[in-house]
């Protein structure tokens, strides 16, 4: 069992090498055994992907099929109902026991409206909080995020040995690649090889995706 588990989610439609290079440095750079993809099922704040759970969850397998220190776990697919990060928060920490150090990984476009989030305010009491910074983001400067901030904000050194309750702020390789221009270029039969991995985008064309 991993004593420090870094954890990203989101809708992966599709994943690409944005993802998998933001990963992989934030798993470095936190000193993590483990980085889990967790791909949601029915995402609250955004229409359902076109693509089934299913297929997204098999894009992730592939991607990630040669890099040892990712996982991909299936706990919020195999969730019935919106796919809340508090409740897979919560199943994570019960599993881990109290001792695992969870860091939740999110850009700051995410963190800048973690207000609208289910049960915000308990995230921290199970994990600490990673964003990735990029240089165009933009820090919240007023409200409840703003103040969370200020109040729970730490270094990477200091983030990396807290098992919980803590904001760390990482600086990432900037690479602007989108899901969404992804799938647009694919619905125009143009090309997006070089934006994700050889084996995502065969397996898109063999299954006719985004089209």
């Amino acid at each position: 069992m991993p004593n420090s588990l870094a954890i990203m989610g989101g809708t992966f439609d599709p994943i690409h090498i944005g993802h998998l290079r933001s990963a992989l440095e934030a798993r470095e750079l936190l000193g993590c055994n483990e980085l889990r993809f967790i791909p949601c099922h029915r995402p609250p704040h955004r229409a359902t992907p076109s693509v089934t759970s299913l297929q997204r969850l098999r894009m992730i397998e592939l991607a990630i099929a040669d890099e040892p220190g990712f996982r991909v776990d299936a706990r919020e697919i195999e969730r019935e109902g919106p796919s809340y990060t508090i409740d897979t928060l919560a199943e994570l920490r019960a599993e881990m026991g109290p001792r695992c150090a969870l860091h939740l990984l999110m850009g700051m476009d995410a963190f800048v409206v973690l207000d609208t989030w289910r049960r915000w305010e308990e995230l921290l009491d199970f994990a600490n909080i990673v964003v990735m910074q990029r240089p165009d983001s933009v820090f919240p400067q007023s409200g409840a995020v703003a103040d969370l901030l200020r109040a729970r904000r730490v270094g990477l050194n200091e983030v990396k040995v807290k098992t919980h309750g803590a904001i760390a702020v990482v600086q990432l390789t900037p690479l602007p690649i989108s899901a969404t221009e992804i799938r647009a270029l694919i619905s125009a039969q143009r090309s997006p090889r070089y934006l994700l991995p050889d084996a995502v985008w065969q397996f898109i064309r063999a299954q006719h995706l985004y089209v």
